[in-house]
């Protein structure tokens, strides 16, 4: 229920005393004060420190609204944001109010307020500003992937939230506030959009429950969106995660990647969302996550368009109001987007070391089946995570024995039988010398009457050789000696496509994606 709407008020005044204390020049030393307002915080950043004081605000998510709840909202905020950035969340500070009746930063005196306190970083490091300057890379992105993945391996499993519950307390809080918002959203839109999602729901109902059950909901980030991400040290750090719900954070690890996925296909940057979900999966072995993606996808982006609709009715510039309201409407556009059905497919690519299996397999990969794209399935990074290890650490020559190399293969078929029953489409990554491998794969797709090609990647002994020699930091552990026991293999007779790999490796993709795959140019950047 509502705190008393008087009390509220006077709580508010006070804050006023404190916003502008903290406001002041002189109380950061005289160095310049930024002010960062949102709905339920206010950021002062001065100097190389950040204080971020909680509104006393009530609405039916957070209650802020007394001080106690709020200096355990700001102890909570340290405790949640050291599991994965501790070095920029420096502790809790109180303001004050000493003898005197002035405010004071700690200190003796009677405790007016609470704030988090933290290391300030560049804003120009931030994920979406680097994103909107087109300087966010594949490679940072994927260490943003290992960043989340470290945070869901330790996290603490929580299977009293989650599950079908979980997602129906998402759903209905979405459908909510879009139905009260009948004049941003097209009614007929909204009512589409619930009779999909909730029929998303109940399909994937026992899949939700069965991974809360298997301890796949924990106390997540639950706030994992491009903004909330920045670079510190050098390094990407993931900040400001929920502290004060944990019907929000204590979610299905998938749905906590989710936003990050949606984010990205949101900004046209399907390349980037693909790298999260594939780097996430090698890190992870997370394929049952796939099932529920789609529908994962879809309540972010709804998410999204509530607050983005929110946010639209309380702009005084009516530009800027119209802005946010056009997001909305996109923003839930996409949440139907992501639950139209896709048939998948499997696209085998095979061939001696350095032909370019992994770098074909990677370029197709954002522009082939549902959103984000295909799930690569390689088989060096499998062969590394059954040992434990990380995708490019050496493995001795014992891991590259025969009977190791066919449980390899053995995986890679089961995980790609998982994956396209799940929707997804994938792309398998492995030599496939042998001709009854090759069979075998093929055999996945017939089986599960789905689409299947086969590509065989072709190039000269030099050309594989120099390939082969200027690898750095690869999964692959292939070397000049193993590709030259490779060019004596028997192929055997070769049933799938030959593709001449010597030329450059993105004239390479535009004539595999054109034919024989038959993808227009377009959907290789972008996918939603």
């Amino acid at each position: 229920m509502a705190k008393n709407a008087a009390a509220l008020r006077r709580v508010a005044d006070d804050q006023r005393e404190v916003i502008a204390f903290l406001g002041s020049p002189v109380v950061h030393g005289g160095t310049a004060v930024e002010r960062i307002d949102t709905h339920i915080s206010v950021v002062f950043l001065a100097s190389n420190r950040v204080y971020k004081l909680k509104r006393a605000v009530h609405y039916d998510y957070v209650d802020f609204s007394t001080l106690e709840q709020r200096r355990m909202a700001c102890e909570a905020e340290i405790r949640v944001n050291r599991r994965s950035s501790p070095a920029l969340y420096l502790g809790t500070v109180p303001v004050v109010r000493t003898d005197g009746g002035a405010l004071a930063l700690a200190g003796e005196g009677e405790v007016v307020e609470w704030l988090v306190k933290m290391v300030r970083f560049d804003q120009a490091g931030l994920f979406d500003k680097l994103a909107d300057c087109g300087d966010l890379t594949k490679e940072l992105i994927r260490e943003v992937a290992d960043a989340v993945a470290r945070l869901h391996g330790d996290a603490e499993i929580r299977a009293d939230n989650g599950g079908r519950a979980g997602m129906k307390w998402v759903i209905d809080g979405n459908l909510a506030d879009r139905e009260s918002q009948g004049s941003l959203f097209n009614s007929a839109d909204v009512a589409r959009y619930r009779a999909r999602v909730e029929a998303a729901l109940v399909a994937q109902g026992p899949v939700l429950d069965a991974r809360r059950h298997d301890g796949f909901v924990r106390q997540c980030h639950g706030d994992l969106h491009l903004r909330n991400i920045c670079l510190f040290e050098g390094r990407p750090a993931l900040f400001d995660a929920i502290e004060f719900n944990d019907h929000i954070t204590c979610c299905d690890v998938m749905y906590d990647i989710a936003f990050l996925i949606m984010d990205l296909l949101h900004r046209n940057l399907g390349d980037l969302a693909n790298a999260v979900l594939n780097r996430y999966l090698a890190m992870t072995g997370n394929l049952g996550g796939l099932a529920p993606l789609a529908l994962f996808l879809s309540c972010r982006a709804a998410v999204r368009a509530k607050t983005a609709a929110r946010a639209a009715t309380l702009q005084s510039d009516p530009d800027e109001a119209r802005r946010l309201g056009d997001a909305a409407t996109r923003y839930l556009a996409e949440a139907g987007e992501f639950l139209a059905p896709a048939t998948p497919r499997l696209v085998a690519v095979g061939g001696l070391s350095g032909s370019g299996k992994s770098t074909l397999a990677e370029g197709l990969a954002p522009g082939l089946g549902a959103p984000p794209g295909a799930v690569v399935l390689r088989s060096d990074v499998i062969r590394k995570r059954m040992f434990g290890v990380d995708p490019t650490a050496p493995l001795a020559p014992d891991a590259y024995s025969t009977d190791v190399t066919a449980d390899v293969y053995r995986q890679m078929m089961e995980s790609a039988a998982t994956v396209l029953a799940a929707g997804f489409t994938v792309i398998a990554d492995a030599v496939h010398a042998r001709p009854e491998e090759r069979a075998a794969m093929e055999a996945v797709a017939i089986q599960m009457g789905l689409p299947f090609t086969g590509l065989w990647l072709d190039a000269p002994a030099a050309v594989l050789s120099a390939r082969v020699r200027s690898r750095k930091n690869d999964a692959s552990d292939a070397d000049a000696t193993v590709l030259r026991d490779q060019l004596d293999y028997d192929l055997g007779a070769m049933d799938w496509r030959v593709v001449d790999v010597t030329g450059e490796a993105q004239e390479v993709l535009a004539d595999v994606a054109r034919e024989p795959l038959g993808l227009p140019a377009r959907s290789r950047e972008s996918t939603v």
